[in-house]
């Protein structure tokens, strides 16, 4: 049996691995997050998750499924962080307010077989969203509240600031910071069933899960 580990200490992608049912367990990673000079959105969540994953991989023994993730929000090209602070969170949800965003989430899952082999899943998932023209009172009580400190983009669509979002269009669970179908789906492929951290009887017997036609193949 696998087991699964979450190598992020972020509260709302614990939530959602319990929200769906997958036991887990949680070793945050150590790896730091610095962004490289030219790299798009996209490449640096993926290297990010994969990152934090292998570091927390080299600390766990046996079999297991390691899973590291990184989250950016991105407007007219600027990566967003985490602001940290009231004031720059202040600056970023003026940037937010009134347009159109894209909320980058890589995805890196190891996994640990038994034998020592490894194996490595990455994807990097998109999504964009509308947030509602807001008054400067409304972006500095919301700034104030201590909710967008420690979130990308200075802003929780799970919590306070849900009644600020106009639309999205994509995956919810990766604007919160974990597109758990796809993680769900990706690690299945491989052969391994994350709600019971087992190995599929037809992996075992030398197949393959083939997603295009939902068959076992040689």
């Amino acid at each position: 049996m696998y087991q699964i580990v979450l190598a992020s200490g972020s509260p709302r992608r614990r939530e959602i691995l319990n929200q769906v049912g997958i036991s887990h367990t949680v070793l945050v990673s150590r790896a730091e997050e610095v962004k490289r000079e030219g790299e798009t959105p996209e490449e640096l969540v993926k290297r990010l998750s994969r990152e934090k994953a292998s570091e927390v991989a080299g600390r766990v023994a046996g079999p297991a499924v390691i899973i590291g993730a990184d989250t950016v929000v991105v407007q007219d090209g600027m990566v967003l962080g985490k602001p940290g602070t009231p004031e720059r969170a202040k600056e970023m949800l003026t940037r937010l307010a009134g347009n159109i965003h894209s909320v980058y989430t890589g995805v890196c899952a190891v996994i640990q077989n038994e034998d020592g082999t490894k194996e490595e899943i990455s994807f990097a998932e998109r999504s964009e969203v509308e947030v509602y023209p807001m008054t400067e009172s409304q972006i500095q009580e919301y700034a104030q509240c201590g909710e967008p400190l420690d979130k990308a983009g200075a802003y929780a669509i799970q919590g306070r600031f849900a009644v600020y979002i106009h639309r999205i269009d994509g995956n919810y669970d990766n604007i919160v910071g974990l597109p758990v179908s796809q993680l769900y789906q990706r690690v299945y492929e491989a052969g391994i069933d994350l709600y019971t951290g087992r190995m599929l009887s037809d992996r075992l017997n030398g197949y393959a899960y083939r997603k295009k036609d939902h068959i076992f193949v040689k």
